[in-house]
Order: C-alpha cells, then structure tokens, then sequence
C-alpha cells in the first residue's frame, strides 16, 4: 500500500462495540457546537461584504407523517432543524445582527407533530435571537426601506432564477421585493459551498461517526447475504443497523443491485431475488447528526466470485489503488480519473472487453469516444459531508473529505442497444463479442472514503475490499430460514 495511504486497522466485524458509543440520541464527541455555526456565518458575511442576506430552511412537508431534514445549506449555517424557518443577517460596518424566525410554540399542533424550539428559547439554543416566522416580512421591509436602500437581498437556500418556487417562505419574499422594485436578489449558494470544503476537526467526527456506521452494515450483509434471498432483505439488514446504532436516516437511497442490475448505477428499485452465481453491488451510506457516508462493495452472492467475477473485480481495485496512490494535498480528481481509467482501459483491452487502451468508437453525432467508456461511464469520486455530494476543493486540500469509486459495468445490452449502429462501430462489436458474453452482466464497484490530510489521505472506510477478504467475510454460514413464505416464492423471476 501506498506510504501516503494511512489506513485504520480496526477490523470491519470489531466496529460494533465502539459504535455503541453513539447511541441513539446520544451527543458524540465532536459535535458541531454553537459557536461553530456561529464562525461560519462570519465567514460568510467577510465574504459578501455589508448588506441583507437572508437563509431559507426546507418546507414542513404536507403532511406532517412525512419525514422531514434540513437542507444542508441552512443546517450548516444555524445547526437548526425545524422546517420553516429562516435567517436575516443583517451586515452593517462589519458587524452582524442576527435573526432566526421560527415556528411559534403552539401544544396543539406539537401533540401531532413533536415539540417546537419557539422563539423565545432561540437565543438559548442556537446563539441566535429569536422571532416568530410571522413576523419575517415586516422585518425585511423594514430593512429594505432605509436610507439608503440596499440594492440586493443575497439568498441562501433553495432559490434558484426561473425555476419553479416549492418552498412557501421564498414566495412570500419573492412577493414583498415586488414592492421594492430597485432590490435584486442574489443566490449566494456558492460563497456557503466554499465554506464547506473544508471540514472542521467537528464535522470530521461526524463524518468518521457514520463511516463507522456504514462498515458496520456491510458487515451485517456479509453474515446475511446468501443466494435465494430479495435484494429488499439486504437492504431492511443495512437500514436496521444505520438506525440501530443511532442515523438520522440513509444518505441516500440504498443500492442493492444483484445479477442484471449490479450493472445499474443508481439502482434502488432492490426487488430482485437474488440468484447463485450472481455478484451483488451494495452502495449504501448513513447519515448521522447530518453527517453522510458512502461505501460501496461487490459481493458474490455464493460466497466465491467466479473467475470472470475474479477477473473484473481485482481490476477495479487496481484502478481504486492507482488513485489513492495520488490522493493528497494538491491533487486533482480530473488526474486521479485519469490514473484509474488507463488502468481500466489497460485491463479491459488484456481481456478483451475493448480493442486497445485507447481505441474509441463512434458516437449517433459522429464523435469518437475512448472504449473503455462503455464499461465506465461516471466519475471517479466526491466530496462527502453534510451531503453526500458534497462540495470539495480542487486541487484538493487537508481537511477535505472524497470519495473514490471507479466501476464496471457490462450491461446486458451493451452490443445490441447502447452502441451506435454505425458500420465502424459494427467491427469493434465483432471484435470484442466473445469477451462480452463472457463478462455479460456483471458490474463491479468499490468505493471507499478518505480523509485529505497534510501528508496524504486516510481512508476512514476499511470493510473488507480485496477478493481474499470478500471472500473470508462470506465463508460463515448465511442467511435466513424463513424460505418458504409465499411471497416469497412470487418473488422469484422478478426482474
């Protein structure tokens, strides 16, 4: 392993007992603390200079069974969770006055849908002043009508020009501003975006917290997985132990793609009855105090990959470990793709899957693209953090949080209906038939998560990755015995 690559050692099956730790409801070390959120706003308002800007929280659902989460944007600034909420910072000669206007207490409606923060425990709670969420337009006019008159609102949150308008408290501005034509409104997302690349030593453990708590359930599928089992039941394992151990929720919708479908990207539909011989893709990631992760493993279904399963999946790992060989201060994502794509392009060539390494086919617009795209066809990585998407510097920096997850992925109708029917591209599908109904069907993906720090990057995700280890993990005995419910017989064959 790379010098600069510094791994922890805890085996994946020993993460349980630590996790106990962070129980549910339980405050872990490092979270984010008042201050924090604090800081940040001052950053923001250093960045945008004197004037009004205006943070939006998510709408309350319509109906109050739903669940609900913060947008990532006004989490970040306030640490406030409640929906229809919003923030004025007011920025006058470099100082502050801030505002967070919050849904009053009202017991009625709390006995439906849990306690409320209320305005007058604000300050205590958040650092903030608190006013009923009432009374946000009557602030704001107010601030737009002195002398002299700002000439822009600077939005943050889920505004965007010319795009439909969802969230109720954006209409109501957007109403108010038409009384004060002079005002523009500027969407500020990206100066917030840039704050985030960096990750605090806080948001750091929140980070490794549900990184934990993602390896920890791949080492429940690994006891669970066996052939004739659903997809759906992987995916119940996976969810029960993010909320067992205390997630606020999925950071995504899990991927559970098995057969055909490990050759799917964003797979979710996880109906499938898995079959012997299949491998399965398992992309899933808690998310923990706001905090997500995103750890990806190829299983084979049976315990055993088979050679063409084998074959594929160590070139995966060899491309994942040709860009963890570059992952550091100073690296750049465009680069560390490229590393692990000549790997892949190099490997997919000695197999047969395509022409040469750097062989291209045909596009329907005439353009020529580089084969190995057909196989892998996404990017290498991302940042991670209160998004699982999340932003992340480039060239890349200590304290920044990515991803890397290069794939494969031979899909069923590769020959017949992705590629162009042009006459070229007619005697690359000759050439490479033989190797594709070899390796049709099988998608591989293995995604890790690092840490960037001064000298190199941590890998903060250690489920077993190798094929030896896959294999160790999947050599107890698995799976359930309730096999004969009959359901579950109606199950078999679904696609």
């Amino acid at each position: 392993m790379n010098h600069r690559l510094r791994a922890i050692l805890t085996p994946a099956l020993l993460v349980l007992p630590l996790l106990m730790l962070f129980g549910a409801g339980a405050r872990a070390a490092g979270q984010i603390a008042g201050d924090e959120h604090a800081a940040r706003r001052a950053a923001l308002a250093d960045r945008l200079g004197d004037g009004i800007i205006l943070a939006i929280g998510s709408a309350a659902p319509p109906q109050d069974y739903i669940s609900f989460h913060q947008n990532s944007l006004f989490r970040y600034l306030t640490g406030f969770t409640e929906p229809d909420a919003a923030l004025i910072l007011e920025v006058r000669d470099g100082q502050i006055r801030e505002t967070l206007f919050v849904n009053p207490r009202d017991p009625g409606r709390e006995t439906w849908e849990g306690l409320r923060m209320g305005p007058d425990a604000s300050l205590a709670v958040t650092g903030i002043p608190g006013r009923h969420v009432g009374a946000l337009e009557s602030v704001l006019d107010s601030l737009l009508a002195v002398v002299p008159a700002p000439s822009e609102v600077r939005v943050v949150g889920p505004y965007q020009p010319g795009a439909p308008v969802l969230n109720d408290v954006t209409q109501r501005i957007l109403r108010l501003l038409e009384g004060h034509p002079a005002v523009s409104i500027r969407p500020v997302n990206s100066q917030v975006n840039a704050l985030r690349e960096i990750k605090s030593p806080a948001e750091l453990e929140m980070i490794r917290h549900s990184v934990a708590l993602t390896v920890a359930a791949h080492a429940a599928v690994a006891r669970e997985l066996a052939p004739d089992r659903g997809e759906f039941e992987i995916q119940a394992v996976v969810e029960q132990t993010f909320r067992r151990y205390g997630a606020e929720r999925t950071a995504f919708a899990s991927i559970v793609g098995s057969g055909p479908n490990s050759t799917i990207l964003h797979y979710n539909t996880n109906q499938r009855m898995m079959e012997d011989g299949d491998v399965v893709v398992v992309d899933i990631g808690a998310n923990a105090q706001g905090y997500s992760a995103d750890v990806t493993r190829t299983y084979p279904v049976n315990g055993r990959f088979t050679p063409e399963q084998r074959s594929l999946y160590q070139l995966v790992r060899d491309a994942q470990a040709a860009a963890e060989a570059m992952a550091g201060p100073g690296a750049r994502m465009a680069e560390m793709n490229s590393a692990a794509s000549l790997v892949l392009a190099e490997g997919l060539a000695a197999v047969g899957l395509i022409e040469s390494p750097d062989a291209t086919y045909e596009t329907e617009t005439g353009a020529r693209v580089p084969q190995v795209r057909l196989f892998y066809m996404h990017g290498l990585g991302h940042g991670i953090g209160l998004d699982v998407h999340d932003p992340a510097p480039d060239p890349l920096a200590p304290g920044s949080v990515i991803s890397i997850e290069p794939g494969l992925y031979v899909r069923p109708n590769l020959l017949e209906e992705v590629i162009p029917n042009t006459e070229a591209n007619r005697a690359m599908i000759e050439a490479i038939r033989p190797a594709f109904e070899r390796f049709r069907g099988i998608g591989i993906r293995i995604e890790d998560d690092y840490i960037i720090t001064a000298t190199g990057a941590e890998w903060i995700s250690p489920a077993p990755r190798e094929v030896e280890e896959i294999e160790a993990a999947l050599a107890t005995p698995r799976g359930g015995s309730d096999r004969n419910l009959p359901w579950i017989e109606r199950m078999r064959g679904m696609p």
